[in-house]
């Protein structure tokens, strides 16, 4: 049985504006993705490891595809995510949930990025 989520992508206006939010938040370093189907989609992808657990993904500039909406939410892994909360405002985004006990399942925050996409921040502890 593999993992349920493959891969994932968060829809943006402003690549540069929300790269740098990301970033800043997760402290990580997104690297350019080439568009393998020149239709035109800029993409900057997340640092993954394909030998660990988990998804990777990129952020997404494309044409007919606005960011918000929030059909779909993303929980990124964080070792407590109080201190990546911490960064949100700093780069440019809300905390609409500061971290919160899920119980036996850690702790969670919700955010807001530049661009108005709802996110989830996750940690054990």
């Amino acid at each position: 049985m593999s993992n349920p989520v493959g891969w994932f992508e968060i829809y943006v206006e402003d690549m540069d504006r929300a790269t740098a939010f990301y970033q800043t938040v997760l402290a990580v370093e997104l690297t350019l993705l080439t568009d393998p189907t020149e239709e035109q989609v800029h993409m900057m992808a997340f640092p993954s490891d394909m030998e660990k657990y988990g998804a990777s993904g990129a952020l997404v500039k494309m044409a007919g595809m606005a960011p918000g909406g929030n059909s779909t939410l993303v929980y990124f892994s964080c070792d407590d995510c109080a201190v990546e909360a911490e960064r949100v405002s700093q780069a440019g985004g809300v905390v609409e949930q500061a971290k919160m006990s899920i119980g036996e399942y850690g702790f969670i925050s919700l955010i807001k990025d530049t661009e108005g996409n709802m996110v989830g921040l996750h940690s054990q502890a």
